[in-house]
Protein backbone atom coordinates (compact mmCIF):
# COMPACT_ATOMS: atom_id res chain seq x y z
CA UNK A 1 0.00 0.00 0.00
CA UNK A 2 1.38 3.43 -1.01
CA UNK A 3 0.97 5.10 2.32
CA UNK A 4 2.54 5.15 5.72
CA UNK A 5 1.07 5.14 9.18
CA UNK A 6 2.59 6.56 12.32
CA UNK A 7 1.94 5.63 15.90
CA UNK A 8 0.97 8.90 17.52
CA UNK A 9 0.28 9.30 21.21
CA UNK A 10 -3.46 9.80 20.94
CA UNK A 11 -6.04 9.21 23.65
CA UNK A 12 -8.61 8.58 20.92
CA UNK A 13 -6.90 5.68 19.18
CA UNK A 14 -9.66 3.12 19.50
CA UNK A 15 -11.43 1.69 16.44
CA UNK A 16 -14.37 3.58 15.01
CA UNK A 17 -12.66 6.96 15.05
CA UNK A 18 -13.63 10.00 13.03
CA UNK A 19 -11.17 10.27 10.12
CA UNK A 20 -10.18 13.93 9.75
CA UNK A 21 -8.70 14.67 6.32
CA UNK A 22 -6.18 17.31 5.24
CA UNK A 23 -4.49 17.60 1.89
CA UNK A 24 -3.24 21.11 1.17
CA UNK A 25 -2.06 24.18 3.05
CA UNK A 26 -5.52 25.85 3.25
CA UNK A 27 -6.74 22.75 5.10
CA UNK A 28 -4.10 23.03 7.82
CA UNK A 29 -5.50 26.25 9.30
CA UNK A 30 -8.98 24.70 9.34
CA UNK A 31 -8.11 21.34 10.84
CA UNK A 32 -5.84 22.65 13.63
CA UNK A 33 -8.60 23.97 15.94
CA UNK A 34 -10.83 20.99 15.14
CA UNK A 35 -8.23 18.43 16.20
CA UNK A 36 -7.38 20.53 19.27
CA UNK A 37 -11.04 20.73 20.34
CA UNK A 38 -11.84 17.08 19.56
CA UNK A 39 -8.89 15.69 21.50
CA UNK A 40 -9.12 17.89 24.59
CA UNK A 41 -11.57 18.85 27.30
CA UNK A 42 -14.64 16.90 28.33
CA UNK A 43 -16.20 14.37 25.97
CA UNK A 44 -13.24 13.97 23.58
CA UNK A 45 -14.03 12.67 20.11
CA UNK A 46 -12.05 9.75 18.71
CA UNK A 47 -10.03 11.03 15.75
CA UNK A 48 -7.38 9.85 13.34
CA UNK A 49 -5.70 12.51 11.20
CA UNK A 50 -5.18 11.56 7.54
CA UNK A 51 -2.80 13.65 5.39
CA UNK A 52 -3.30 12.87 1.69
CA UNK A 53 -0.15 14.71 0.63
CA UNK A 54 -2.04 16.49 -2.17
CA UNK A 55 0.35 19.44 -1.82
CA UNK A 56 3.54 18.47 -0.12
CA UNK A 57 6.66 20.47 0.52
CA UNK A 58 8.52 18.88 3.44
CA UNK A 59 9.88 22.15 4.83
CA UNK A 60 6.62 24.11 4.57
CA UNK A 61 4.56 21.15 5.74
CA UNK A 62 6.65 20.80 8.90
CA UNK A 63 6.57 24.56 9.51
CA UNK A 64 2.77 24.69 9.34
CA UNK A 65 2.28 21.63 11.54
CA UNK A 66 4.70 23.05 14.12
CA UNK A 67 3.34 26.60 14.08
CA UNK A 68 -0.30 25.49 14.23
CA UNK A 69 0.44 22.78 16.81
CA UNK A 70 -1.13 20.07 14.66
CA UNK A 71 -0.19 16.56 15.78
CA UNK A 72 1.66 14.43 13.25
CA UNK A 73 -0.76 12.57 10.96
CA UNK A 74 -1.76 9.08 11.95
CA UNK A 75 -1.88 8.14 8.26
CA UNK A 76 -0.07 9.72 5.30
CA UNK A 77 -1.14 8.81 1.77
CA UNK A 78 1.76 10.63 0.03
CA UNK A 79 -0.21 11.23 -3.17
CA UNK A 80 1.72 14.24 -4.51
CA UNK A 81 0.87 16.58 -7.37
CA UNK A 82 -0.89 15.56 -10.59
CA UNK A 83 -3.73 16.68 -12.81
CA UNK A 84 -7.10 17.14 -11.11
CA UNK A 85 -8.43 13.84 -12.45
CA UNK A 86 -5.34 11.76 -11.71
CA UNK A 87 -4.86 13.27 -8.27
CA UNK A 88 -8.50 12.83 -7.26
CA UNK A 89 -8.50 9.23 -8.47
CA UNK A 90 -5.26 8.40 -6.67
CA UNK A 91 -6.49 9.90 -3.40
CA UNK A 92 -9.65 7.81 -3.71
CA UNK A 93 -7.66 4.64 -4.42
CA UNK A 94 -5.41 5.08 -1.40
CA UNK A 95 -8.08 6.41 0.95
CA UNK A 96 -10.39 3.47 0.26
CA UNK A 97 -7.88 1.12 1.86
CA UNK A 98 -7.74 3.37 4.91
CA UNK A 99 -11.53 3.34 5.27
CA UNK A 100 -11.59 -0.44 4.93
CA UNK A 101 -8.93 -0.82 7.61
CA UNK A 102 -10.29 1.77 10.03
CA UNK A 103 -14.08 1.27 9.77
CA UNK A 104 -14.59 4.91 10.81
CA UNK A 105 -17.77 6.27 12.35
CA UNK A 106 -17.56 9.21 9.94
CA UNK A 107 -15.17 11.08 7.66
CA UNK A 108 -14.65 14.79 8.27
CA UNK A 109 -13.40 16.95 5.41
CA UNK A 110 -12.70 20.69 5.30
CA UNK A 111 -12.76 23.27 2.55
CA UNK A 112 -12.80 22.58 -1.16
CA UNK A 113 -9.56 21.00 -2.38
CA UNK A 114 -9.33 17.73 -4.34
CA UNK A 115 -8.74 15.78 -1.14
CA UNK A 116 -12.07 17.07 0.16
CA UNK A 117 -14.21 15.66 -2.66
CA UNK A 118 -12.08 12.52 -3.16
CA UNK A 119 -12.31 11.35 0.45
CA UNK A 120 -15.97 12.36 0.70
CA UNK A 121 -16.78 10.25 -2.37
CA UNK A 122 -15.05 7.19 -0.96
CA UNK A 123 -16.90 7.53 2.33
CA UNK A 124 -20.30 8.13 0.73
CA UNK A 125 -19.96 5.11 -1.57
CA UNK A 126 -19.23 2.96 1.49
CA UNK A 127 -22.18 4.39 3.40
CA UNK A 128 -19.91 6.21 5.85
CA UNK A 129 -21.34 9.58 7.00
CA UNK A 130 -19.51 12.62 5.62
CA UNK A 131 -19.03 15.76 7.70
CA UNK A 132 -18.20 18.90 5.72
CA UNK A 133 -16.71 21.88 7.55
CA UNK A 134 -17.00 25.16 5.61
CA UNK A 135 -20.01 23.96 3.64
CA UNK A 136 -22.32 25.99 1.45
CA UNK A 137 -19.86 28.57 0.14
CA UNK A 138 -20.55 29.42 -3.51
CA UNK A 139 -18.82 31.62 -6.07
CA UNK A 140 -21.35 30.50 -8.73
CA UNK A 141 -18.40 30.13 -11.09
CA UNK A 142 -18.28 26.54 -12.35
CA UNK A 143 -14.98 27.28 -14.11
CA UNK A 144 -13.34 27.11 -10.66
CA UNK A 145 -12.37 23.53 -9.76
CA UNK A 146 -12.97 24.43 -6.12
CA UNK A 147 -16.59 25.30 -6.88
CA UNK A 148 -17.20 21.83 -8.32
CA UNK A 149 -15.58 20.28 -5.25
CA UNK A 150 -17.73 22.37 -2.91
CA UNK A 151 -21.04 21.62 -4.61
CA UNK A 152 -20.46 17.88 -4.91
CA UNK A 153 -19.10 17.45 -1.39
CA UNK A 154 -22.15 19.16 0.08
CA UNK A 155 -24.51 16.93 -1.88
CA UNK A 156 -23.07 13.76 -0.33
CA UNK A 157 -22.56 15.09 3.21
CA UNK A 158 -24.61 14.18 6.26
CA UNK A 159 -23.58 17.09 8.46
CA UNK A 160 -22.89 20.54 7.01
CA UNK A 161 -21.10 23.15 9.13
CA UNK A 162 -21.36 26.68 7.74
CA UNK A 163 -19.41 29.87 8.35
CA UNK A 164 -21.98 32.49 7.32
CA UNK A 165 -25.78 32.70 6.93
CA UNK A 166 -25.70 32.93 3.11
CA UNK A 167 -24.31 29.39 3.01
CA UNK A 168 -27.55 28.06 4.50
CA UNK A 169 -29.56 29.68 1.70
CA UNK A 170 -27.28 28.10 -0.90
CA UNK A 171 -27.65 24.65 0.61
CA UNK A 172 -31.43 24.87 0.98
CA UNK A 173 -31.74 26.01 -2.61
CA UNK A 174 -29.72 22.95 -3.68
CA UNK A 175 -32.08 20.60 -1.86
CA UNK A 176 -30.23 19.92 1.41
CA UNK A 177 -32.35 19.54 4.52
CA UNK A 178 -32.30 22.32 7.08
CA UNK A 179 -31.61 19.94 9.97
CA UNK A 180 -28.34 18.89 8.30
CA UNK A 181 -27.03 22.47 8.42
CA UNK A 182 -25.34 23.98 11.47
CA UNK A 183 -24.11 27.59 11.67
CA UNK A 184 -21.03 27.37 13.88
CA UNK A 185 -18.71 30.16 12.73
CA UNK A 186 -15.35 29.98 11.02
CA UNK A 187 -12.55 27.63 12.09
CA UNK A 188 -10.06 29.70 10.06
CA UNK A 189 -10.73 32.49 12.52
CA UNK A 190 -10.26 30.10 15.44
CA UNK A 191 -6.72 29.61 14.18
CA UNK A 192 -6.15 33.32 13.59
CA UNK A 193 -7.23 34.24 17.11
CA UNK A 194 -5.23 31.38 18.61
CA UNK A 195 -2.07 32.49 16.80
CA UNK A 196 -2.34 36.28 16.62
CA UNK A 197 -0.18 36.97 19.66
CA UNK A 198 2.48 34.62 18.27
CA UNK A 199 2.53 36.20 14.80
CA UNK A 200 6.00 37.07 13.49
CA UNK A 201 6.32 40.88 13.15
CA UNK A 202 6.66 42.21 9.62
CA UNK A 203 9.97 43.82 10.57
CA UNK A 204 11.41 40.34 11.21
CA UNK A 205 10.07 38.86 7.96
CA UNK A 206 11.34 41.81 5.92
CA UNK A 207 14.65 42.19 7.77
CA UNK A 208 16.73 40.89 4.85
CA UNK A 209 14.84 42.75 2.12
CA UNK A 210 17.07 45.45 0.56
CA UNK A 211 15.74 48.92 1.29
CA UNK A 212 13.15 47.60 3.71
CA UNK A 213 12.79 51.08 5.23
CA UNK A 214 10.30 51.99 2.50
CA UNK A 215 8.11 49.05 3.56
CA UNK A 216 8.34 49.53 7.32
CA UNK A 217 8.77 53.27 7.85
CA UNK A 218 7.14 54.90 4.85
CA UNK A 219 4.04 57.05 5.35
CA UNK A 220 2.07 54.95 2.86
CA UNK A 221 2.55 51.64 4.70
CA UNK A 222 2.83 48.55 2.55
CA UNK A 223 0.58 46.31 0.49
CA UNK A 224 0.64 42.49 0.68
CA UNK A 225 -0.05 40.74 -2.62
CA UNK A 226 -0.86 37.06 -3.16
CA UNK A 227 -1.66 35.57 -6.53
CA UNK A 228 -2.05 31.91 -7.39
CA UNK A 229 -5.35 31.03 -9.10
CA UNK A 230 -5.05 29.59 -12.61
CA UNK A 231 -7.60 32.16 -13.82
CA UNK A 232 -5.08 34.88 -12.95
CA UNK A 233 -1.68 33.35 -13.62
CA UNK A 234 -2.14 30.92 -16.52
CA UNK A 235 -3.24 33.42 -19.19
CA UNK A 236 -0.13 35.37 -20.33
CA UNK A 237 -1.90 38.61 -21.26
CA UNK A 238 -3.89 38.67 -18.02
CA UNK A 239 -0.87 37.94 -15.84
CA UNK A 240 1.11 40.66 -17.61
CA UNK A 241 -1.72 43.14 -17.05
CA UNK A 242 -1.90 42.30 -13.34
CA UNK A 243 1.86 42.64 -12.90
CA UNK A 244 1.85 45.96 -14.76
CA UNK A 245 -0.89 47.14 -12.42
CA UNK A 246 1.10 45.96 -9.41
CA UNK A 247 4.08 47.90 -10.68
CA UNK A 248 1.91 51.03 -10.83
CA UNK A 249 0.55 50.38 -7.33
CA UNK A 250 4.11 50.05 -6.00
CA UNK A 251 4.87 53.62 -7.04
CA UNK A 252 2.41 54.82 -4.40
CA UNK A 253 2.64 51.96 -1.90
CA UNK A 254 5.43 49.39 -1.72
CA UNK A 255 4.30 45.81 -2.36
CA UNK A 256 5.32 42.65 -0.50
CA UNK A 257 4.73 39.65 -2.75
CA UNK A 258 5.19 36.13 -1.32
CA UNK A 259 5.33 34.15 -4.55
CA UNK A 260 3.31 30.95 -4.83
CA UNK A 261 5.36 28.28 -6.67
CA UNK A 262 2.80 28.17 -9.49
CA UNK A 263 3.03 31.93 -9.96
CA UNK A 264 6.82 31.99 -9.76
CA UNK A 265 7.01 29.30 -12.46
CA UNK A 266 4.58 31.14 -14.74
CA UNK A 267 6.45 34.41 -14.34
CA UNK A 268 9.69 32.65 -15.30
CA UNK A 269 8.14 30.74 -18.21
CA UNK A 270 6.69 33.94 -19.67
CA UNK A 271 9.84 35.98 -19.10
CA UNK A 272 8.10 38.52 -16.87
CA UNK A 273 10.70 38.65 -14.09
CA UNK A 274 11.75 42.19 -15.03
CA UNK A 275 8.28 43.46 -14.14
CA UNK A 276 8.95 42.53 -10.52
CA UNK A 277 12.48 43.92 -10.37
CA UNK A 278 11.92 47.02 -8.27
CA UNK A 279 13.16 48.24 -4.91
CA UNK A 280 9.49 48.84 -4.11
CA UNK A 281 8.41 45.25 -4.78
CA UNK A 282 9.72 42.61 -2.36
CA UNK A 283 9.34 39.11 -3.82
CA UNK A 284 9.53 36.53 -1.06
CA UNK A 285 9.53 32.75 -0.84
CA UNK A 286 6.30 31.17 0.48
CA UNK A 287 5.84 32.04 4.14
CA UNK A 288 4.77 30.07 7.18
CA UNK A 289 1.43 30.87 8.78
CA UNK A 290 2.84 33.00 11.61
CA UNK A 291 5.01 35.01 9.22
CA UNK A 292 2.09 35.62 6.85
CA UNK A 293 -0.25 36.53 9.70
CA UNK A 294 2.21 39.12 11.01
CA UNK A 295 2.71 40.53 7.53
CA UNK A 296 -1.02 40.81 6.82
CA UNK A 297 -2.01 42.21 10.22
CA UNK A 298 0.62 44.95 9.84
CA UNK A 299 -0.30 45.87 6.26
CA UNK A 300 -2.22 48.90 5.09
CA UNK A 301 -3.75 46.91 2.23
CA UNK A 302 -3.97 43.34 0.94
CA UNK A 303 -4.52 42.44 -2.72
CA UNK A 304 -5.31 38.78 -3.26
CA UNK A 305 -7.16 36.05 -5.11
CA UNK A 306 -7.19 33.85 -1.97
CA UNK A 307 -10.42 33.04 -0.18
CA UNK A 308 -8.82 32.67 3.22
CA UNK A 309 -7.19 36.09 3.13
CA UNK A 310 -10.56 37.69 2.44
CA UNK A 311 -11.69 36.30 5.79
CA UNK A 312 -8.51 37.05 7.73
CA UNK A 313 -8.31 40.68 6.58
CA UNK A 314 -11.92 41.20 7.66
CA UNK A 315 -11.08 40.07 11.20
CA UNK A 316 -7.83 42.05 11.55
CA UNK A 317 -9.45 45.13 9.99
CA UNK A 318 -7.19 45.52 6.95
CA UNK A 319 -8.76 46.60 3.62
CA UNK A 320 -8.73 43.78 1.06
CA UNK A 321 -8.93 44.08 -2.72
CA UNK A 322 -9.89 40.77 -4.31
CA UNK A 323 -8.52 40.22 -7.81
CA UNK A 324 -11.43 38.05 -8.92
CA UNK A 325 -14.84 38.66 -10.43
CA UNK A 326 -16.64 36.82 -7.64
CA UNK A 327 -16.27 35.48 -4.13
CA UNK A 328 -17.64 32.46 -2.32
CA UNK A 329 -17.37 34.47 0.91
CA UNK A 330 -19.92 37.30 0.44
CA UNK A 331 -20.00 38.15 4.14
CA UNK A 332 -16.50 39.61 3.75
CA UNK A 333 -17.94 42.10 1.26
CA UNK A 334 -21.29 42.75 2.95
CA UNK A 335 -19.89 43.11 6.46
CA UNK A 336 -16.11 43.01 6.20
CA UNK A 337 -13.26 44.89 4.56
CA UNK A 338 -13.32 43.13 1.19
CA UNK A 339 -13.86 44.80 -2.21
CA UNK A 340 -14.19 42.74 -5.41
CA UNK A 341 -12.44 44.41 -8.35
CA UNK A 342 -11.65 41.61 -10.82
CA UNK A 343 -8.59 42.16 -12.97
CA UNK A 344 -9.56 45.56 -14.39
CA UNK A 345 -6.68 47.98 -13.95
CA UNK A 346 -8.87 51.05 -13.47
CA UNK A 347 -10.92 49.37 -10.75
CA UNK A 348 -7.83 48.10 -8.96
CA UNK A 349 -6.14 51.49 -8.98
CA UNK A 350 -9.36 53.24 -7.88
CA UNK A 351 -9.63 50.89 -4.89
CA UNK A 352 -5.96 51.44 -4.01
CA UNK A 353 -6.43 55.22 -4.20
CA UNK A 354 -9.40 54.93 -1.87
CA UNK A 355 -7.16 53.24 0.68
CA UNK A 356 -4.47 55.89 0.27
CA UNK A 357 -6.90 58.80 0.48
CA UNK A 358 -9.49 57.67 3.01
CA UNK A 359 -8.15 54.52 4.65
CA UNK A 360 -10.26 52.18 2.55
CA UNK A 361 -13.19 50.02 3.49
CA UNK A 362 -13.85 49.37 7.15
CA UNK A 363 -16.18 46.67 8.31
CA UNK A 364 -17.05 44.55 11.29
CA UNK A 365 -16.34 41.00 12.37
CA UNK A 366 -19.18 38.69 11.23
CA UNK A 367 -21.38 36.78 13.63
CA UNK A 368 -19.75 33.81 15.41
CA UNK A 369 -16.29 34.59 14.04
CA UNK A 370 -15.14 34.59 17.65
CA UNK A 371 -12.56 31.79 17.82
CA UNK A 372 -14.99 29.17 19.17
CA UNK A 373 -16.26 27.50 15.99
CA UNK A 374 -14.44 24.21 16.62
CA UNK A 375 -15.97 23.96 20.08
CA UNK A 376 -19.44 24.36 18.56
CA UNK A 377 -18.65 21.70 15.97
CA UNK A 378 -17.58 19.35 18.76
CA UNK A 379 -20.84 19.87 20.66
CA UNK A 380 -23.00 19.28 17.59
CA UNK A 381 -20.97 16.26 16.55
CA UNK A 382 -21.08 14.67 19.99
CA UNK A 383 -24.86 15.00 20.04
CA UNK A 384 -25.09 13.55 16.55
CA UNK A 385 -22.78 10.64 17.41
CA UNK A 386 -24.95 9.74 20.38
CA UNK A 387 -28.12 9.89 18.29
CA UNK A 388 -26.51 7.94 15.46
CA UNK A 389 -25.33 5.24 17.86
CA UNK A 390 -28.78 4.98 19.42
CA UNK A 391 -30.36 4.59 16.00
CA UNK A 392 -27.90 1.83 15.06
CA UNK A 393 -28.58 -0.04 18.29
CA UNK A 394 -32.32 0.28 17.79
CA UNK A 395 -31.97 -1.01 14.24
CA UNK A 396 -30.09 -4.04 15.51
Amino acid sequence: MDMKTSTVENPDSSPGAILCVVGARPNFMKIAPIIRAFRSGPDPIHTHLVHTGQHYDAEMNDAFFTQLQIPQPDIELEVGSASHAVQTAEIMRRFEAVVDAESPRAVLVVGDVNSTIACALVAAKKDIPVIHVEAGLRSFDRAMPEEINRVLTDQISTLLFITEPAARNNLLREGLADDQIHFVGNVMIDTLKHCLEKAVPAAVTLADVPGNECFLKGDSGYCVLTLHRPSNVDEPALLRNILETVRTVSESMPVVFPLHPRTRNRVAELGLQDMLESDRIACLQPLGYLEMLGLVSGARLVMTDSGGLQEETTVVGVPCITLRNNTERPVTVDQGTNTIVGQDRAQILAAVNDVLESGGKRGRVPELWDGKAAERIKRVLNDWLQQHQAQRVAAG
